[in-house]
């Protein structure tokens, strides 16, 4: 049996194995989130961000594209920030057919199937007068900041998609009041459909075009898919 002596220096390391377990790193002075503190005049320990701070990704030097309001005013511009290419329409549809459709219908004549159900109120047609002659940057503002019932989209549409939306809008205002001189020489009256490969598409599965006749695809095309 170990006597006291042989014990002593084992029992000596342990003594200062344990003093050198020290909580500092674990108990060290910090604020809790929106907790008060006496330190600050405001008494806020959370502190507001120093003046200029732009996040990463935030700096939103083309006030037009973020915005649709013409410079250092409240009007909006009636132009679109980067060009309406067959690739921004078909981003434009798709994201329409995802956001607007329930509501304004895949028309755009405000028959979706939110106000056939009964919703308090039915949204105007945008192939009305006042809407046909509305400026783009009209529509970028609706969907940024909402109108009346309709709520804002800016959390669910980033800009670019919301620019591309609004250029698919005017694509439909065309389609639904175009006369005969504004259809391209060469053009057929109705286009022909896409023609299909293989059985008519089910509820789970998609259309499998034939090359010579399938629309442009907004998720191979498409350069503005950015965020979701």
């Amino acid at each position: 049996m170990m006597n006291m002596r042989q014990m002593f220096p084992a029992m000596l390391f342990g003594l200062l194995l344990f003093a050198g377990c020290r909580q500092d790193m674990h108990d060290q002075p910090r604020f809790k989130p929106l907790s008060k503190s006496d330190f600050y005049t405001d008494l806020r320990s959370s502190r507001p961000l120093v003046e200029g701070t732009v996040a990463r990704g935030q700096l939103h030097e083309d006030a037009y594209l973020y915005t649709g309001m013409m410079r250092n005013s409240a009007t909006p511009g009636d132009y679109m920030p980067f060009p309406a290419t067959r690739e921004v329409l078909a981003r434009g549809r798709e994201r329409f057919n995802i956001y607007c459709t329930p509501c304004h219908s895949r028309l755009g004549d405000g028959k979706g199937i939110v106000p056939s159900r009964g919703f308090a109120k039915m949204p105007p047609s945008f192939h009305i007068a006042r809407l046909q002659k509305a400026p783009l940057g009209y529509f970028f503002d609706v969907i940024t900041h909402g109108f009346g019932v309709m709520p804002d989209y800016s959390a669910q549409i980033n800009p670019q998609d919301r620019w591309a939306i609004v250029a698919y809008i005017r694509a439909l205002q065309l389609s639904q009041n175009a006369a005969s001189n504004d259809i391209p020489a060469g053009q057929q009256i109705p286009s022909p459909a896409p023609r299909l490969r293989g059985d008519p598409p089910s509820g789970a599965t998609l259309p499998e075009f034939l090359p010579e006749s399938a629309p442009p695809s907004p998720r191979t095309t498409n350069k503005l898919e950015r965020s979701k």
